[in-house]
């Protein structure tokens, strides 16, 4: 930080000009001092300063006050930053013992869980009826269909082994379509869908937010609804 203090001796001091000694060379070079530099340079206006017209208390005060609150705030932002990288590690610390483990994450798509099954959880908004939900491979071909019946407003959990009817395990990811007739009076139910999907790693970047891989892409760890 340059500094001004409205001493010509103390400005040719800090901006070098007429500056003997090494020290004065190096803030001539960088433009800048630090809080002992500062030091030398009141120490040094107070021994020069004119009896007749001695410097204003007033000022050597604001100056003072100006680098303490600079520095301070140089002191505080690192001390942030240091905090931000220790929560970030922290953070990595809590998700990478999710690996292994279930999640349930909002998605339009589920993937085979390691035992070859899918599962998954899907919202309704009000009550309805004849209530499905059906799972279709990449060329649209309905692979499942669950019937669930009439259902309460809310969450209902469905799952399949993943198996078809010649008891061969079938590759996913497949798409979840669900079918809901309003309870009361004509019309559909739109619901949510989530899937259940496994961590299968953590990936926590020098910069940016950790993130979950999984069968069904990577999300935010406050993307999962729930941990299984």
């Amino acid at each position: 930080m340059t500094l001004a203090t409205g001493n010509s001796y103390l400005d040719s001091l800090a901006s070098g000009s007429g500056a003997t000694t090494s020290s004065a060379k190096s803030a001539a070079a960088s433009k800048t001092i630090d809080q002992s530099g500062f030091l030398k340079l009141l120490t040094a206006q107070l021994a020069t300063q004119d009896p007749t017209a001695p410097t204003d208390n007033t000022q050597m005060v604001q100056q003072m006050a100006t680098f303490s609150q600079v520095a301070g705030i140089t002191e505080m932002n690192a001390s942030l930053k240091n905090m931000a990288s220790d929560l970030a590690a922290a953070r990595f610390g809590d998700a990478s013992g999710w690996i292994g483990r279930g999640a349930l994450v909002a998605s339009a798509s589920a993937a085979a869980l390691s035992t070859g099954a899918y599962a998954g959880e899907i919202t309704l908004p009000s009550d309805a009826k004849d209530v499905t939900v059906s799972l279709l491979d990449a060329n649209g071909q309905t692979v499942h269909t669950e019937d669930l019946g009439a259902r309460s407003a809310g969450a209902i959990d469905w799952s399949w082994d993943g198996k078809d009817s010649a008891g061969a395990a079938v590759a996913g990811p497949l798409r979840i379509v669900v079918s809901a007739a309003a309870a009361a009076g004509s019309g559909s139910v739109t619901t949510t869908n989530a899937a259940w999907t496994e961590v299968q790693s953590v990936q926590s970047p020098a910069s940016g937010s950790t993130r979950l891989v999984t069968g069904l892409g990577s999300f935010a760890p406050s993307d999962v609804i729930q941990l299984g």
